[in-house]
């Protein structure tokens, strides 16, 4: 998420950046929930910057997009012929965050055996890299969770340790999903669009009332982070253009296309390729815990993996760097995911998706800059 994610009229943005702030100053634990796009990792930025840590590094990792076995390597650190492809001695990210903040992000994913490493460093300080016999380091960080999962009722189901909850949960913030704070949705969306007709470098387009309206009475699943993919699509699609509410429409209902798809060829494999879509767009699951994963394992085919990733180049119109948001990637995965696309022969091409907007800007290549067609 941007930095104007948190970009507000809402008293409930106002009073939970206030709370933000006053806590900032101290070391307490601070676990932040909230649906998918919220912008949580936004806030946990604000309270870093206001804190006395502010000129060491935030550090970010996403505990639901890394393997449990590089999880701990990530943040632990390792030496030199601990496991296979160990070529070198690494640091981890929490001694490498020493004096500063980590956040982590998506903690409710976690394993029980991660759970109980990080209760450990938790309660003493120290950690121990992977293959050190007995050599602990102790290092001073500040720790803030964040997740959209209800985590007292992961540990209802023993899926989440109780002990770990109580000591993450010291100050509990929650970020409201963007349909409780509709009085931003028009500023928010207004702002995204001077935003990505300057960095794509297209006239402005004008939005009508009536289309706006529809814009404000829309759910926003997605929140935020749907929002600002829409309004990307809209000043793309229709530079210097008014915009009006059909055009609007067609826009937000992003899943439309994916369910027409799996109508024209209700194949096994588009059917189940729809149900990994709409999990990772409705339920705001990983691409990692949805479709890596279980492709690995071998419970997907590459036929599931390709139609997944061709339901998401349709509505994003072909742009890969939108689809690793789309799939609740942080934008650092970007290549990742192209190269295990790539890996795996899964990797689609986007020109024909392109062609839905022909008069429209195109890309060069995945993840290419846009620029004007003429």
């Amino acid at each position: 998420m941007d930095s104007y994610s948190l970009l507000s009229r809402s008293r409930l943005i106002s009073d939970l950046v206030e709370e933000a702030q006053q806590i900032a100053a101290c070391d307490c634990k601070v676990l932040i929930t909230g649906e998918s796009g919220v912008g949580k990792e936004l806030l946990a930025r604000l309270i870093h910057e206001r804190s006395p840590r502010s000129r060491r590094p935030l550090t970010t990792i996403n505990c639901g997009g890394v393997a449990e076995t590089l999880l701990e390597s990530e943040l632990f650190g390792h030496l030199r012929g601990s496991f296979t492809d160990a070529h070198r001695d690494r640091r981890g990210l929490l001694e490498m965050a020493d004096g500063g903040t980590v956040l982590l992000d998506e903690v409710g994913e976690m394993s029980l055996r991660m759970q109980t490493l990080l209760l450990r460093f938790l309660e003493s300080g120290e950690i121990q890299q992977i293959g050190s016999e007995g050599k602990h380091t102790i290092v001073d960080v500040r720790v803030i969770s964040a997740t959209n999962r209800d985590l007292l009722e992961r540990t209802r189901e023993k899926e989440f340790r109780e002990d770990l909850y109580y000591r993450l949960n010291v100050v509990h913030l929650v970020v409201p999903p963007l349909r409780a704070r509709r009085e931003d949705i028009r500023l928010l969306f207004e702002h995204y669009l001077r935003v990505m007709s300057g960095q794509h470098r297209v006239a402005p387009c004008e939005v009508t009332e009536e289309a706006m309206t529809h814009l404000e009475e829309h759910t926003w699943p997605g929140n935020v982070r749907e929002l600002k993919n829409v309004a990307e699509r809209v000043a793309l699609r229709f530079a210097g253009r008014v915009v009006s509410l059909g055009d609007v429409s067609r826009q937000v209902t992003g899943h439309e296309p994916a369910r027409a798809a799996v109508a024209a060829a209700p194949s096994a494999a588009n059917l189940v390729a729809l149900t990994c879509y709409e999990r990772m767009t409705k339920n705001g699951e990983t691409f990692t815990e949805v479709v890596h994963e279980p492709f690995m394992r071998h419970d997907l085919t590459r036929e599931t993996v390709r139609s997944v990733v061709s339901m998401g180049l349709t509505h994003t119109l072909g742009n890969y760097r939108l689809l690793t948001e789309l799939f609740n990637l942080p934008p650092t995965e970007y290549k990742r995911l192209l190269s295990f696309l790539k890996k795996h022969d899964c990797l689609v091409a986007f020109q024909h998706f392109r062609q839905i907007a022909r008069s429209q800007p195109v890309e060069s290549e995945p993840g290419a800059r846009f620029v004007k067609a003429g």
